[in-house]
C-alpha cells in the first residue's frame, strides 16, 4: 500500500475510535513537513463523512509560548470542519475527546478568495480580504500516547491537535480594535488560566493569515470567501477536566464560552 494512504488510514482509524495514536511504523511515518501535509489531505478525505466539509483552517505554533511548549519553532496548519464549528455557550461532552484542551484565539472570516495565483501574500494584502473577526476558543485534543515523541510531520498529518472551535459574535473589520493591543484571557471555572495579546501571534494575526495563504499557495491551493481561519493561540494550551466551564475574553472583540460536561 502507498505509505501516504497507509499513514492516513492509521490516523483516521485512531480518530474515529478515540484511541491514543502511537508512533507510526517507520515505513509509513511522514519524514518531512511536506509529507505530513500530504498525509493530512488524505486524512481529510477519509474523515469527510464524519466531519462534514472543510470550512477553514487552524494555524498552530504562531506564538512564542506555544512554540516553546511544543518544541516546534514554526507555524503549522490543520483543517477546520463544519461539524466542529460551534456557537458560544455550547455544551460538549468531555468524553467525545481523548484529552480535551482549549486555546484563546482571534479568528477571521474571509470576504473574498485568496487565490494561489496572487501570492506572495503580505499582512496588508490579506487584511483587505477579511470580513470579520471573532473571539474564539480552539478546542484541541491530545489524541496521542506521547505527542512529544511523534515529531512535527506526524502531528501535522493529524491536523496538529485540531478538534473543534467555538466562535463568539462577529466584529466587522471596520469596527475591530487594533489587534496588536487586544489582550486575551482564558478563564476556567472563573479563574484565569492564561493571558496573551494579539502581538504574540507572529507579531500580528494578519501575519499568521499571510503565512497560511502562502503555505497553501505553495501547494497550488487558495483560501475562499466565507472560510474561517483560527490564527493561533494567545495562551499556552489549557487542559481540561469533565465539568469545566471555559470563558475567553478578548478586549474589543468580546467573549466566547463553552462547557465540557
Amino acid at each position: 500500500m502507498d505509505p501516504i494512504l497507509a499513514a492516513a488510514q492509521t490516523i483516521a482509524t485512531a480518530r474515529r475510535n478515540r484511541i491514543g495514536l502511537s508512533a507510526l511504523a517507520p515505513d509509513i511515518a511522514p519524514r518531512t513537513l511536506d509529507d505530513g501535509y500530504r498525509v493530512q489531505r488524505a486524512v481529510h478525505d477519509l474523515l469527510l463523512p464524519q466531519t462534514g466539509a472543510l470550512v477553514g483552517y487552524k494555524i498552530g505554533c504562531t506564538s512564542k509560548v506555544m512554540q516553546e511548549y511544543l518544541g516546534i519553532p514554526h507555524p503549522c496548519a490543520g483543517g477546520v470542519f463544519a461539524r466542529g464549528v460551534h456557537e458560544s455557550g455550547v455544551r460538549l461532552a468531555a468524553s467525545d475527546f481523548v484529552r480535551v484542551g482549549v486555546e484563546c484565539e482571534i479568528a477571521v472570516r474571509l470576504a473574498r478568495n485568496l487565490s494561489a495565483s496572487e501570492e506572495p501574500f503580505t499582512a496588508e494584502w490579506v487584511m483587505e480580504a477579511i470580513e470579520a473577526y471573532f473571539p474564539a476558543i480552539e478546542i484541541v485534543d491530545d489524541r496521542y500516547e506521547q505527542w512529544e515523541t511523534l515529531g512535527a510531520p506526524t502531528l501535522v498529518a493529524d491536523d496538529f491537535f485540531a478538534a473543534a472551535c467555538v466562535l463568539g459574535k462577529p466584529v466587522s473589520r471596520s469596527s475591530a480594535p487594533d489587534l496588536l493591543k487586544v489582550t486575551g484571557r482564558a478563564l476556567v471555572n472563573g479563574a484565569e488560566a492564561g493571558r496573551g495579546s494579539g502581538a504574540d501571534v507572529l507579531g500580528h494575526p494578519h501575519q499568521a493569515l499571510a503565512w497560511l495563504a502562502n503555505h497553501l499557495a505553495a501547494e497550488g491551493k487558495g483560501l475562499h470567501a466565507g472560510q474561517i481561519v483560527l490564527t493561533g493561540s494567545l495562551v499556552k494550551t489549557v487542559w481540561l477536566s469533565a465539568g469545566d466551564r471555559v470563558r475567553m475574553e478578548l478586549d474589543g472583540l468580546g467573549t466566547v464560552k463553552a462547557s465540557f460536561t
